[in-house]
């Protein structure tokens, strides 16, 4: 058998592309074992993102939560309503034929913890039949109430008649304007 040597440029050549190849491969396996072979993907952060305070009231760039208390009025900064009729009661609407006077019982309770209110009262001894706005009697007062307290009273209107026949009347508390003091 007859042994070929081959000559020439074309053998340097591959043992050239191997020397080249296996160079590679031994530098892609040192950086690989070193981290630093492939780059790690980016990531990329858009430039605006919602802030979770606009719903939460927490702010993700201030991990520190903060605090808007609501308003709520103080015991002293209580509102009121100038007209106080729904804190009167009255009752025992009565007419005295030996007096010849109307006397309705009045009692008026402040609902306010803090304050005190005066109280201008007016009540009035109506026509009850026929129910023609017109009034017999009219009494007004002014009462000062403190916070939490009833006051009662009773309101009279004498009639000066000497004489009066039957009739129908009804009791009205038609004016209770509160004030502050």
């Amino acid at each position: 058998m007859k042994q070929r040597i081959r000559s020439g440029s074309r053998g340097g050549s591959r043992t050239g592309i191997r020397v080249a190849v296996a160079t590679v491969l031994a530098l892609t396996a040192v950086a690989t074992v070193g981290g630093c072979a492939f780059g790690r993907p980016r990531v990329k952060v858009p430039a605006y993102l919602p802030s979770p305070a606009t719903t939460s009231g927490y702010d993700a760039s201030d991990p520190t939560p903060t605090y808007e208390p609501t308003f709520s009025p103080s015991p002293t900064q209580e509102t009121y309503d100038p007209d106080g009729r729904s804190d009167v009661r009255g009752s025992n609407c009565d007419f005295s034929d030996s007096l010849r006077q109307f006397t309705y019982t009045v009692s008026i309770t402040n609902p306010s913890t803090t304050d005190s209110f005066s109280y201008d009262m007016a009540v009035n001894w109506m026509k009850a039949k026929p129910a023609d706005g017109k009034a017999y009697g009219l009494h007004e007062r002014s009462i000062i109430v403190g916070p939490g307290d009833t006051e009662t009273y009773t309101a009279k209107y004498s009639v000066n008649q000497s004489s009066i026949g039957q009739f129908w009347y009804t009791c009205q508390i038609t004016r209770a304007q509160k004030t502050r003091m």
